[in-house]
């Protein structure tokens, strides 16, 4: 069997920071456990129906909020936390259970957390109040991570030239079904009550499970020792809540409002009480010396910083400069969708595969700076032409490319092939929770600018969210390769 050399069993890695051994591309799994033809396609199918169980929670609510508010009478203030409560879980879950499955297994962790999702959409379906409702969608968040563990099996199971394709066709499923769900989310709550969206997403995650109990490989993984570090997990859970409540309340109540520094006090308290818990642990939930290798924090830096910068230009700037009457282009909520966010998602679809595929072949390093690269340019041409909807409409669908594509796909494949060999699943999983921070970050930085309503207030959003983005091409020039890749 032909295997790239982007992918190595080899557990020693190119990194610089004087622990050479210590992190690198583990084996992925013994070669009579890789699947391939039908067995890999049943394994990816399946795996695509069990993140879908979770995009479709996330993207179908969004336009039923309005329904919900209404249907219980709430503020939309209120409302948002069907939303908020669910993402929260998410950053939490990832990590967590996501180095746990290194010690119960892959398969246990993805029906543990579709069970409990499935319990959360049952809630969400009979609850009599907003507060119940919300208790149901933080229990659905959980779901977030079968994203992790979904390139963990692919990487573990497939054989390394099938690894960048399945991949990307995951990641392309992040940005959502090619930007239908929201309008079938919308019909769904207009025309059938709100509540239908759940029934459908339970039913999926139904079909899900019985996928996974008959198609995913069973066992524990044969490279993680040790017990699951709770402490660890604790700490680091705290830390993404006092964050997470960190950014949002930035924006609204004010960066050096009393609240707002409470919470960054609280922020720093419960990350070093992580680092100092991770130091003393003998199978920690990452090890501190993994924290500061060249394999993990320029990852995470990475996708932090761009999806601050990009996804706040295209899921917050561009939807207010078009739909703005005078400083913008005055489309209507639905063309302006139509223009600004289903093409960007649509060409996604197909480029997160083709990434994936050419990640395998020229190198997952130079896939992730190209497309964080072409991204800053698409970047660049919407500051420099806010004002001209033709040029702002090219430079986000070239965003599907390069950002849903190329850069979703590959920092994604790098976060598992740069975790640590006794912990396959840790950087994938802390990965994962830095959409989120990334995501939300970026918004409230340019919210006070957009939110002027004036065409200086959106250029300078843009502007600002290009500065985030270059600083995000800067930090992947320092993510080392997986060992046997050339730059």
């Amino acid at each position: 069997m032909n295997i790239p050399n982007t992918v190595t069993a080899d557990p020693v890695s190119a990194d610089t920071s004087g622990d050479a051994t210590a992190v690198g591309v583990h084996p992925v799994a013994p070669a009579k456990a890789r699947v391939e033809g039908r067995a890999a396609a049943f394994l990816i199918t399946t795996l695509v129906l069990a993140v879908l169980s979770f995009q479709l929670n996330a993207s179908m609510i969004t336009p039923a909020l309005p329904h919900i508010g209404e249907f219980f009478g709430a503020t939309p203030e209120a409302v948002a936390q069907v939303q908020s409560m669910f993402f929260l879980a998410g950053a939490i879950a990832g990590p967590v259970i996501g180095r746990w499955s290194d010690f119960i297994g892959r398969k246990t962790a993805l029906l543990l957390v579709l069970g409990i999702m499935g319990a959360g959409t049952v809630l969400c379906v009979v609850a009599p109040s907003l507060p119940l409702l919300v208790a149901g969608r933080f229990m659905q968040g959980v779901s977030s991570a079968i994203f992790a563990l979904s390139y963990i099996l692919l990487n573990e199971n497939l054989p390394a030239r099938l690894f960048g394709t399945s991949v990307g066709i995951i990641a392309a499923i992040n940005g959502g079904v090619g930007g239908v769900d929201g309008y079938f989310g919308g019909l769904m709550a207009e025309t059938l009550g709100f509540q239908s969206i759940f029934v459908a997403v339970l039913v999926l995650a139904v079909i899900a499970a019985v996928c996974v109990i008959k198609v995913v490989p069973g066992g524990r993984p044969e490279t993680a020792t040790g017990r699951m570090d709770w402490w660890g997990a604790g700490s680091l859970s705290v830390f993404l809540v006092f964050i997470t409540y960190f950014v949002t309340t930035g924006s609204s109540a004010g960066w050096t409002a009393p609240t707002t520094l409470a919470l960054l006090a609280g922020s720093v308290a419960s990350f070093t009480a992580f680092w100092l818990i991770e130091k003393r642990r003998s199978t920690p939930l990452v090890a501190v010396h993994h924290l500061r290798s060249r394999q993990v924090w320029p990852v995470i830096a990475t996708t932090v910083l761009t999806l601050a910068g990009i996804f706040a230009i295209i899921n917050f700037t561009v939807v207010l400069l078009s739909q703005d009457k005078t400083g913008g282009f005055g489309l209507s909520a639905s063309v302006s969708a139509l223009l600004f966010l289903t093409p960007a998602a649509l060409i996604g679809v197909f480029a997160a595969p083709l990434a994936g595929w050419i990640a395998d072949r020229r190198g997952w390093i130079k896939t992730v700076r190209v497309g964080t690269l072409a991204s800053l340019a698409c970047a660049i041409v919407a500051a420099l032409f806010a004002d001209n909807q033709i040029l702002v409409l090219v430079a986000i669908a070239s965003l599907g490319i390069f950002y849903n594509g190329f850069f979703l796909t590959s920092i994604n494949g790098l976060s598992v092939l740069l975790s640590p060999k006794e912990a396959p699943a840790a950087l994938a999983s802390i990965n994962g929770a830095s959409f989120g921070i990334g995501a939300s970050l970026g918004v409230v930085v340019v919210a006070p600018f957009a939110g002027l309503g004036t065409a200086e207030g959106y250029s300078t959003a843009l502007w600002i969210s290009v500065g985030i983005t270059v600083l995000a091409f800067v930090v992947s020039l320092f993510i080392a390769a997986p060992k046997g890749e050339k730059l």
